[in-house]
């Protein structure tokens, strides 16, 4: 699996985690969910951005190995 490919499985997966919280937040309102949400899912995005930038970063790594084996 290519590290872009990984990268958009990534984006992909948060994406359809948030949607699901946000069912959820449907049957789950109480100070628990606040605090839960505050401690997991407002974390998510810069962690993530952070993640992809790491994955960015092997694939240009991967890429000049790959060209410099050539």
């Amino acid at each position: 699996m290519s590290t872009r490919v990984s990268s958009a499985n990534l984006e992909e997966a948060v994406k359809k985690l948030m949607v699901e919280w946000e069912q959820t937040r449907n049957y789950w309102s109480d100070a628990k969910a606040r605090d839960f949400a505050h401690d997991y899912f407002e974390q998510l995005p810069p962690l993530v951005a952070q993640a992809r930038n790491a994955v960015d970063e092997v694939d240009v790594l991967l890429r000049k190995v790959r060209h410099d084996c050539e």
